[in-house]
């Protein structure tokens, strides 16, 4: 069972950050505003509805891994600067990187086909670069996780 979980959550991270970086290059190197409006109107709902179900699909079977694993007794027993270390950390960027999407996607489906204010310009913008970077970061501890494992 471990096995097909295990599978689930690697590809529902890899649908998460693969249209994460997607849309990040999207932002960053189509310069045509007028484009770059069009686009992201189209294919934004899209994208969010999409990835709003492979963040629940990721946070289910990590918690599952999480529990049937027994990493919660590992985390509770284990030496500080060690797997539980490396756990907690990576633990804590989910949940960050979790109030992150949910910022960016109030203000994406409140907004959407409309003008935003400067703040919800700051607070869209400065969410989908932490979304950005945080997945970078959360792969990285992932790494860090499966060498322990």
């Amino acid at each position: 069972m471990i096995d097909y979980v295990l599978y689930i959550h690697i590809l529902a991270a890899t649908v998460w950050i693969g249209g994460s970086i997607f849309l990040f290059t999207l932002g960053i190197f189509l310069r045509d505003k007028k484009a770059q409006e069009r686009v992201y109107l189209h294919i934004g709902p899209l994208y969010g509805y999409m990835e709003s179900v492979w963040l629940t699909v990721l946070i289910v079977t990590g918690f599952w891994m999480f529990f049937h694993l027994g990493i919660d007794e590992v985390i509770e027993n284990d030496t500080p600067h060690n797997f539980a270390h490396v756990m907690t950390i990576k633990l804590y960027l989910v949940a960050l990187i979790t109030v992150f999407t949910i910022v960016h996607m109030y203000i994406a489906f409140k907004t959407h086909g409309k003008e935003r204010t400067k703040l919800q310009k700051i607070l869209s913008r400065g969410s989908s670069m932490a979304i950005f970077l945080l997945n970078l970061i959360i792969i990285w501890f992932a790494m860090k996780v499966r060498g322990y494992l």
